[in-house]
């Protein structure tokens, strides 16, 4: 997989992991899939992924991408301006401890491979595991793992099918707060099951790290554009 970067046409992703009260994930991901996809998707942003962990089950993630930082602001202001999540938002915001573990990304090769979405009141969740690694990294880390990184993974058969990295630009829209002071590489892979999926030592040197990994195990719920 080729990691080169881009410079024009890119997305902006937000990489957004909530932790939930116990028991209330199901209630939010009910909530989420049939009222929340397409009224933001219409204000402007894509709703890539909508994920269980299953090893954290009170938490929620998901993934939503923008054309670009102005036209985060616009949707985002569109939408929670909007009537639906003002007839919605105490319901959600019910289902929730903590919103403010939100990564601000920009891809560096592909997008992530969103397909279509099946409709509303789809119950049927793919079979499929996504891994999303979180490094944090100094400056350049991105060639690294072009050169080190992207080989040794393929040499084991795990193929990364998207990596992103911070964008640093300033918040749009501050009502949602997203994580500063960090600089992350995102990589992403997928696998047909559970029981394909593989973990793969990395040749990553001290020297480019500053904080350890963080790899996200994700299952995609019954509408996520990841399947």
């Amino acid at each position: 997989m080729s990691v080169k970067r881009r410079t024009v046409g890119r997305m902006i992703y937000e990489l957004r992991r909530y932790t939930l009260r116990p028991g209330a994930r199901e209630t939010l991901i009910e909530l989420f899939e049939r009222e929340f996809v397409e009224p933001q998707e219409a204000a402007g942003m894509r709703v890539v992924g909508t994920f269980r962990d299953p090893d954290f089950p009170d938490t929620f993630t998901w993934v939503r991408a923008f054309p670009d930082m102005e036209s985060r602001r616009a949707a985002l202001e569109a939408f929670y301006g909007g009537p639906v999540w003002r007839a919605h938002r105490e319901a959600a915001n019910a289902t929730m401890e903590t919103f403010d573990d939100v990564l601000l990304l920009r891809p560096i090769g592909p997008e992530l491979p969103a397909g279509d979405r099946p409709p509303v009141g789809a119950a049927e969740a793919p079979p499929s595991l996504y891994v999303a690694t979180i490094h944090h990294v100094r400056d350049g880390f991105a060639g690294h793992f072009a050169r080190e990184a992207v080989p040794a993974l393929e040499e084991a058969g795990v193929q990364p099918i998207a990596c992103l990295e911070t964008e640093h630009a300033s918040n749009t829209f501050p009502q949602l707060p997203v994580r500063t002071g960090v600089n992350v590489f995102v990589w992403w892979t997928r696998f047909d099951s559970p029981e394909q999926e593989r973990a793969v030592d990395l040749p990553v040197p001290a020297s480019w790290v500053t904080a350890a990994p963080v790899r996200l195990r994700l299952r995609p719920t019954s509408r996520s554009s990841l399947r």
